[in-house]
């Protein structure tokens, strides 16, 4: 079997104050045809997947670009045209191939372009034909349109968030493809609209035990695929909102039924898949009140991975004017802090400003006297299996707070981001994450407790305050 894999994807907020060009693919996740490394990333998963297949199998595999930019604002016409037909000229000179599989967020939005995915799927259709199997793995928060489910025999998104089911996804992917290629299966997609957005954790219920059900339809009764498309809140454009996508064995009525009876359950579960939010000062008494530590609070309002800038000062700012000492604080993209501190040194003694520039959202620059106590070039993190990239790093430290400064605007997935420069999070009363769900894999294990804070910033989490304009109404909670 002869198989094409490539991937481009990223998640679009389009609130957010800067756009997306080539340079954010080629700064977060730039794998060239052949240079993906074994392991998978986001943009590569379906690839390692397809490689391990291969190597079971007498099969060819074909590989093209691999690329993901950290979420940001409308990716510029130029960088999503010049990317996607890069990955299409790859698959017009590996022709003829059996199948297709992609890496695609599901949310990615460009200059002239709504649905990426789906254009991206259309124009492989075209030059594929009919009888070729073509696939995507999707995050979970992506926009499901027709035209993706048009272009495709099969998408799967994440059931996981944080997203410790990227390799799970990808093989499951994979394995489908391969299936139809063969004629072993004839695979029909089913999708059933909530009527609703939100923000849905998986790690609580009532969501968890819904996940693990979907997961157990999977293989029985002609069901071969199950997922929820969370939705982006973010992205502004018609198809935004909460959707059930099944597959089937040429069952369309099995998939009807089940896409419309889990949307139901969904719809049921209306205020309650989020999480509790707090301000800071609500946020730090909880903290401060409790009988041991470290207490890891969340500031979801400057995620990266939804688009914020990652720069925020606000608890910070608010910690030195409490006197609220032994917190810990990271990431926070600062490249020109994170040059200075190198060229001070570990040791050096200075007078530092650092956050606070990217947008008023991201609150004024801190001014203090910090000593740099740890560095690190080229330093990572993992969110389950795969492995991220932080750049250069620089730990400081003042009045009794700890801040991981990155040259990489990222989020934080695990206390590797921490230990990489000499701060162990564990000892620490405090742990101040920029994430809104993906640090809980790691940082849930090793916190007393986990406290969600609403701070100000591009992705809070009063999203229904946003001045939407073109998303499809009536749509909950707006209406």
């Amino acid at each position: 079997m002869r198989m094409f894999v490539a991937g481009l994807g990223t998640e679009t907020n389009t609130f957010a104050p800067f756009p997306t060009a080539e340079q954010g693919f080629r700064d977060t996740e730039w794998f060239p045809a052949g240079t993906h490394p074994d392991h998978p990333t986001f943009a590569g998963a379906p690839l390692v997947a397809a490689r391990n297949r291969a190597r079971q199998g007498n099969h060819e595999l074909i590989e093209g670009l691999c690329a993901m930019a950290e979420p940001a604002g409308v990716t510029t016409r130029l960088a999503y045209e010049t990317l996607r037909d890069r990955i299409l000229d790859e698959l017009r000179a590996a022709m003829p191939v059996d199948l297709v599989a992609y890496y695609m967020h599901g949310a990615m939005i460009a200059d002239g372009y709504d649905d990426c995915e789906g254009d991206m799927l259309a124009r492989t259709r075209e030059i594929v034909g009919p009888d070729v199997a073509v696939g995507a793995e999707l995050d979970l928060h992506c926009h499901l349109t027709p035209q993706m489910l048009e272009a495709a025999d099969i998408l799967v998104a994440y059931k996981e968030y944080p997203h410790t089911d990227i390799l799970e996804r990808a093989e499951e992917l994979i394995d489908l493809l391969m299936a139809t290629a063969r004629g072993d299966i004839r695979p029909v997609m089913t999708l059933a609209d909530t009527g609703m957005l939100a923000m849905i954790h998986t790690t609580q219920e009532p969501v968890r035990s819904l996940v693990d059900r979907m997961s157990a339809m999977e293989g029985k009764d002609g069901v071969l695929s199950v997922s929820l498309g969370h939705g982006f809140p973010w992205g502004d454009v018609p198809d935004l909102g909460t959707r059930v996508l099944i597959v089937t064995d040429n069952n369309p009525e099995k998939g009807a039924e089940l896409a419309l009876s889990l949307a139901r359950e969904v719809v049921a579960m209306r205020g309650s898949t989020d999480a509790v939010f707090h301000t800071i000062d609500e946020a730090f008494d909880l903290a401060l009140a409790a009988p041991s530590g470290p207490v890891v609070l969340a500031d979801k309002a400057d995620n990266a991975g939804g688009g914020a800038p990652g720069d925020s000062t606000w608890m910070i700012a608010r910690a030195l004017e409490r006197g609220i000492t032994g917190m810990a604080v990271g990431p926070l993209w600062d490249p020109i802090a994170v040059r200075t501190c190198f060229d001070a040194g570990v040791g050096a003694t200075l007078t530092l400003r650092f956050g606070g520039k990217m947008c008023a959202l991201s609150g004024q620059p801190v001014d203090l006297e910090v000593t740099v106590t740890g560095l690190a070039e080229d330093a990572q993190q993992f969110l389950g299996p795969a492995q991220s990239g932080l750049g250069n790093c620089a730990a400081i430290h003042g009045s009794g707070i700890d801040v991981v400064l990155t040259t990489t605007r990222t989020q934080a997935f695990s206390p590797h981001l921490f230990r990489n420069v000499g701060i162990e999070p564990t000892e620490r009363a405090i742990v101040v994450v920029k994430s809104t769900q993906h640090f809980h894999a790691a940082f849930a294990p090793i916190a007393s407790q986990v406290i969600h804070v609403g701070a100000p910033g591009v992705v809070a989490p009063d999203f229904e305050n946003l001045s939407f304009t073109r998303m499809q109404r009536p749509r909950w909670p707006f209406d």
